[in-house]
Parts: structure tokens; C-alpha cells; sequence
């Protein structure tokens, strides 16, 4: 027979290094959990997102497919077509301000592996031969290929990391754990409550240049969450700084008043998209989108020093 203490839940705790951040799990179990099979799993699961989709490993399937040639079906990895194909949907969704084609804008601009030194002459040469992936990207999720009509050159920053988020979760539930909050960097998602009956609560960062501080904090239940914002990377051109979010109508850095966006969704792939697309979109169109698709989302206006938060749940602002 077992006693009590063999059937009360247990807090655990493991985190990694991933895409250039740390991953963390933190999950209750019964008994004692095998710490070494889970982290192995977890480990697993992220890195086979990152050698799939790294624009940062030239090996990575993400940089073959950018290296292959127009009009030719190209195998790829599941994963890889299940976030090329969702990226894809979130960006006719959001009219084209999510789009993975801006490889080359991602480089041009500093932010990309070369980490160049941005200048007027780099950033004016770009973008004169601009192809949407809605438009000329074929994505075939039962064969699992693409193909590319035009030339491309992806980049998965603004959907890759909210999917190795998934991926976690994915994780943790083929364990048969029922309460956890995973999370890379700021994208998080929580699977029902902690056993104390409250909600998993996340810090929401305040959007400040160059500092860290808390926000604002928000509770999460079954649900992902995912922030795109104007404070973390930026580069600077004649004194003027430039966000790492392309405009891909506009081929530059994303310039509003947005600093920030935090999206609440199912799956963190796609709060992770829809966060990128908001942040393109700007807070008039932005809000307004959100509304129509009744989404939950908080949007952070700058207004030089201050800052202005407009919150909207279920579609409706509060």
C-alpha cells in the first residue's frame, strides 16, 4: 500500500541552454520523477527545433531550404513544414505583417549571423526583389517538402521559438505530467493550475531600453503566452535606433508607437506569430484586428517617456 507522502505531488525544476537563451520546466509529479530521461527528453526536443530551424547553423534544415533552388520540392522534417505551413496561415490571417521571407532584411539590418555593421548605403540596396512566402512558398504537410517559386531566404525568429515551446509542453505531457509551466526566454505555457488551485503566474517586462524590470504580472491556465517588443535588440544608424522587427511592406525596422505586445493563444507557435504580426501592424490597425478575431492581447503604447497599456480580452477592450 502506498502512504500519502508516495502520492503527494512534487515540485520539480530543469532548464538548458537553447536558440540562443535557456529553456525552463517546471512541473509537478507523484513520487519521485526521473530527472535524467525528462531533461534528456526536454533537451531533445528543443534542440531538434534549433537543427531544424536555426538561421545561426548553416547545416540546419532551414538553411538548406533558403540554399535550394526555385521550382524544386524539397523533404523536410515535419516540424519544420508544421511551422513553415502555421506561419504561412498567421501571415494571410494578419494581412502580410507576419512574414518568414525577411531573411535577407534580418541580415542587412545587423541582425542576422553576420552580424554586420548596418549603414545607409547596406540598408537602401536591399529589398528591390521582395517576394512574401504567402506568395511564392509551397508548403506539402502530408508529403512533407517544400518548394520555393522565387528566390527566399527564410527566417523563423518570430515563430521558431514559441514552437520549441510547444515542443516542451509536448514533452512533459508524453510523461503524464498534468501541471507545468515551460518556457525559452519570454514565451511561456502553462498546463492547468499548480496544486495549490492558483493559476501559474508570469512577469510581464516592463519595455525599457537596456534595463529589466517587472511590469506587470499575468496568470496563465492552460494557455501560452508570447511578447514582441522594441527594448531587447535594436541597432543604431546616425544616432536613430532601429528595432529587430521588420516592416516587410516597408523593408526596415518596425517604426510606431508600439513598445511592446503580449499575446495569449492555444499553442505558443502562435502567440509567438501573432505577437511579431501586431507589432508590424501598429496599435490602431493592431487593436482593431484583435477585436474582429476576439483575441486576448495587451498592447503597450510609448509616448516618449510614458507608456500606455490597452488590453483586450475575448475581443473586447477592458
Amino acid at each position: 500500500m502506498k502512504t500519502s507522502s508516495e502520492h503527494a505531488l512534487r515540485r520539480y525544476s530543469l532548464n538548458g541552454l537553447t536558440m540562443g537563451s535557456r529553456y525552463t520546466a517546471v512541473f509537478y509529479s507523484p513520487g519521485q520523477a526521473d530527472l535524467a530521461a525528462i531533461g534528456a527528453s526536454l533537451y531533445a526536443a528543443v534542440n531538434r527545433v534549433d537543427r531544424q530551424m536555426s538561421t545561426w547553423n548553416a547545416a540546419s534544415d532551414l538553411c538548406r531550404l533558403n540554399a535550394a533552388p526555385e521550382n524544386t520540392w524539397l523533404p523536410v522534417p515535419e516540424e519544420l513544414a508544421q511551422v513553415l505551413a502555421a506561419g504561412l496561415l498567421v501571415s494571410r490571417e494578419s494581412g502580410g505583417a507576419f512574414d518568414m521571407a525577411v531573411g535577407q532584411l534580418v541580415e542587412d539590418w545587423g541582425f542576422g549571423p553576420s552580424q554586420r555593421t548596418p549603414s545607409p548605403q547596406i540598408v537602401a540596396q536591399h529589398g528591390k526583389a521582395y517576394y512574401p512566402a504567402a506568395e511564392v512558398l509551397d508548403v506539402d504537410l502530408a508529403r512533407q517538402q517544400v518548394r520555393k517559386r522565387a528566390p527566399l531566404m527564410l527566417d523563423l525568429s518570430g515563430i521558431a521559438k514559441g514552437y520549441g515551446v510547444d515542443q516542451l509542453a509536448h514533452c512533459l505531457d508524453g510523461w503524464s505530467i498534468a501541471s507545468y509551466l515551460v518556457g525559452i526566454d519570454g514565451e511561456m505555457r502553462a498546463r492547468s493550475e499548480r496544486p495549490d488551485g492558483k493559476a501559474w503566474t508570469v512577469a510581464i517586462e516592463k519595455p525599457t531600453p537596456g534595463i529589466r524590470e517587472i511590469g506587470g504580472v499575468m496568470e496563465l491556465h492552460d494557455v501560452a503566452i508570447a511578447t514582441s517588443g522594441d527594448y531587447r535588440r535594436w541597432v543604431e544608424i546616425d544616432g536613430t535606433r532601429h528595432a529587430h522587427t521588420m516592416h516587410p511592406a516597408l523593408r526596415q525596422p518596425v517604426s510606431n508607437r508600439l513598445a511592446a505586445v503580449t499575446v495569449l493563444a492555444p499553442s505558443c507557435m502562435l502567440a509567438d506569430a501573432w505577437a511579431t504580426a501586431f507589432m508590424v501592424l501598429g496599435d490602431a490597425e493592431g487593436v482593431a484586428l484583435a477585436r474582429k478575431r476576439g483575441m486576448d492581447v495587451l498592447f503597450v503604447l510609448r509616448h516618449g517617456a510614458l507608456l500606455e497599456e490597452i488590453l483586450i480580452i475575448d475581443g473586447k477592450i477592458v
